[in-house]
């Protein structure tokens, strides 16, 4: 294990650069890890092919050996029955002498063609041919003498490469005047036999692992057919959309791949079994969200009467504020504020209960230039410590929806801006057609909010359009956010088909909502 130098005081980590690898060399895991990528049809029929394909080797293999052992064995008995018949005419020379470059003994009858004599006296090879198969012999060149007398004159068959003649198994035993005799065979007839057997096991070899991956593509796709269906069932399952609102799930495994007599079977009876119970969770959240919802229109409803009653009663009191003492005045006031923040509070949640329980919205045209251009004229007077910018098109820009609901998203995003920016803070507000030039869709209307200000904290900017968020204190609540301006917003442009974005880091925060234009 390799180990990191030590740290110096005042400079920085870096780490080393790790050894390149030696040209050709893979890691390991990186191939298991594409093994493991491949489907599971391929890894089978991969696996199928190569493990036949290893018993054909190993049958070949063990085939072989046996074959050469048997056939080495009988040409070893026929070697020893020509050496013996070369002895025993050595010890008896023919009543004429023969012609050859041979020795006497080669001719002897019973001897087979390429047939092998030779004898070695004093050190030095007297004579050696090679029967032929008309009867005569061939001489044996000078360089295979040296294979001839570097063998051991012990009776036993040894295999012996002589040049051109090839491989042969030569026996050699000393006669009793001290000469030495050597008999051989060729071995070509054996190397020949063996390289015909191993051609055909090898054609044999070839087919069957061609029939062998043919039979298993067909077979193995038919055995992962029910996989593949259920595959498919949790395909359709995650297009849902199981986030929100009425799910129904009635996608199921078909009573076919369900069989718990087998293990695919059992999959599909667990997936079967796991879709009933999340079914059920999502109808009894839907059932709670749904009373939920319906418990908070209930009680926002009931709450603006008695808030509506406070209120007027509170600005009743203070109409008559000179006869009441100072601290008095003050704390009716204070009832009066919090009357009217608690009315807000009530209509914001009023709004997002309706707009949650999937009302139509009114699809009517709606002029956004015109809500874009009071909105910020609202909020210039409202927030006169900010520098308002505002850049409308030459042309009104139309959408289908509901104004007034459009105008309460112009609203709170602007408030959104002069409550949680210091003065002094630009402001530009900016609709745009979405044209090409601009990096949009010509159907498409894009409101931009951007401001100077200190910007959003990192860690708010995923969960700044969730409900009940509220910045830190570099966007102050000093104007008493509820926390759902920006929920609203988010509500009210999905609504309408649209999406709303935000980027933000110090000095540039910018909202961008999209809106589908009207057609015509």
């Amino acid at each position: 294990m390799s180990s990191s130098p030590p740290l110096e005081a005042g400079r920085p980590w870096r780490p080393q650069p790790s050894p390149p690898l030696a040209a050709g060399s893979r890691p390991a895991a990186g191939r298991r890890l594409r093994l493991r990528s491949r489907p599971l049809e391929t890894r089978l029929i991969v696996a199928l092919v190569a493990l036949l394909a290893l018993v054909c080797v190993v049958v070949g293999l063990v085939t072989e050996l046996a074959l050469e052992q048997f056939l080495i064995g009988r040409l070893d008995s026929e070697l020893l029955a020509a050496g013996g018949r070369s002895a025993a005419a050595q010890a008896q020379p023919p009543p004429f002498p023969h012609s050859g470059p041979g020795p006497d003994f080669l001719p002897t009858p019973g001897q087979a063609a390429g047939t092998l004599g030779a004898e070695v006296t004093g050190g030095q090879v007297r004579a050696a041919a090679v029967l032929t198969a008309a009867g005569g012999q061939q001489r044996v060149s000078g360089s295979a003498f040296t294979a001839l007398l570097q063998l051991p004159a012990d009776g036993l068959p040894h295999t012996r490469s002589l040049g051109d003649l090839g491989d042969y198994r030569l026996v050699a035993a000393r006669a009793p005047d001290g000469d030495v005799i050597i008999t051989g065979l060729p071995l070509g007839g054996v190397q020949e036999t063996l390289v015909r057997l191993a051609l055909v096991m090898g054609a044999v070899a070839a087919a069957a692992l061609l029939a062998t991956g043919v039979a298993g593509v067909l077979i193995v796709r038919s055995t992962l057919l029910p996989l593949r269906r259920m595959a498919a069932t949790a395909r359709r399952v995650a297009e849902l959309p199981l986030d929100r609102g009425e799910v129904a799930l009635p996608v199921r495994v078909a009573d076919r791949d369900t069989d718990p007599l087998t293990e695919v079977g059992q999959v599909g009876a667990a997936l079967n079994q796991m879709l009933g119970h999340i079914a059920a969770a999502l109808a009894a959240r839907q059932a709670s969200e749904s009373r939920l919802r319906q418990f908070i229109a209930d009680a926002s409803h009931e709450l603006r009467t008695p808030l509506a009653a406070i209120r007027g009663y509170a600005e009743l009191a203070l109409r008559g504020h000179g006869a009441m003492p100072p601290d008095l005045v003050h704390a009716v006031s204070r009832v009066e504020s919090e009357s009217v923040r608690m009315t807000t509070l009530v209509e914001e949640l009023l709004l997002l209960a309706r707009l949650d329980s999937g009302l139509p919205p009114v699809r009517e045209p709606a002029d956004l230039s015109r809500v874009v251009a009071e909105a910020a004229a609202d909020a210039r007077v409202a927030g006169p410590g900010q520098r308002w910018r505002l850049e409308l098109p030459a042309e009104p820009v139309l959408v289908t929806g509901d104004a007034r609901q459009l105008q309460q998203v112009m609203a709170n995003l602007l408030g959104n801006t002069r409550v949680h920016t210091p003065p002094g803070t630009t402001v530009a507000i900016s609709l745009s057609t979405g044209d090409a030039g601009e990096g949009g869709d010509a159907g498409e209307a894009v409101i931009r909010v951007a401001d100077d200000g200190p910007g959003i904290p990192a860690a708010l900017l995923p969960e700044v359009f969730e409900r009940f968020v509220r910045g830190d204190s570099s966007r102050s609540r000093a104007a008493g956010s509820t926390g759902l301006g920006l929920s609203i917003v988010a509500a009210v442009v999905g609504a309408h088909g649209g999406r709303v974005a935000v980027t933000s880091r110090p000095g540039r925060t910018e909202f961008t909502v999209t809106l589908p234009r009207r057609p015509g």
